[in-house]
């Protein structure tokens, strides 16, 4: 059987059992304010609450503001080179002002070149008579307008003017006549270039 032993003075406990140091002083966990600062080799302690690697994790802190600095200043420069080009509208083509005109009496199916640069054409079906519409052709497309006649027949006068100058006309007669106008507009001129 074992037994344990007692003594007044400082604070030395004998415990049961192997291994137990008898001589050990009691430890709270917390450090003296001078431990390790006396020039013997012990470690200062750190105020941290992760058990001292303050200065890791301050140095990874400050590569991460450092990285998302750059990439910032990044962004703005390359907006900056850009030179905002979002908010630029591209430039338009060139273009001239077109008037076409249809004359005579009832209803006429048309359809004439418009602001389109694809080409494509603006079509109405069933136009009261007389007609006029003004548009802008973008240049180097040839404006033209085409009418057909319904069934009743009839005669019907189609024209084309450019920059107000009248440029061609024809005459459509008949049931289902049909006539076209059309008119050259000159190629836009190339930018100079510096």
């Amino acid at each position: 059987m074992s037994s344990e032993t007692r003594e007044a003075g400082p604070s030395t406990s004998t415990v049961e059992g192997a291994g137990a140091d008898v001589d050990a002083p009691e430890t709270t966990g917390t450090a003296d304010a001078g431990a390790g600062s006396d020039g013997q080799g012990g470690t200062p302690p750190v105020d941290t609450e992760d058990g001292g690697h303050k200065t890791h994790s301050d140095r990874s802190v400050l590569i991460a503001a450092v990285g998302l600095l750059v990439l910032c200043l990044g962004v703005a420069l390359f907006g900056m080179v850009r030179g905002g080009d979002e908010g630029k509208a591209e430039p338009k083509a060139p273009t001239a002002p077109v008037t076409y005109e249809v004359t005579g009496e009832g209803t006429v199916d048309l359809s004439y070149q418009g602001v389109s640069e694809q080409g494509t054409a603006e079509t109405v079906s069933g136009a009261s008579l007389p007609w006029k519409e003004t548009v802008e052709v973008p240049l180097g497309q040839n404006p033209v307008i085409s009418i057909t006649l319904g069934e009743q027949g009839g005669q019907v006068r189609c024209a084309v003017a450019v920059r107000g100058r009248h440029m061609q006309s024809a005459t459509a007669s008949g049931g289902f006549g049909r006539a076209t106008c059309s008119a050259p507009l000159p190629a836009p001129e190339p930018e100079a270039t510096n």
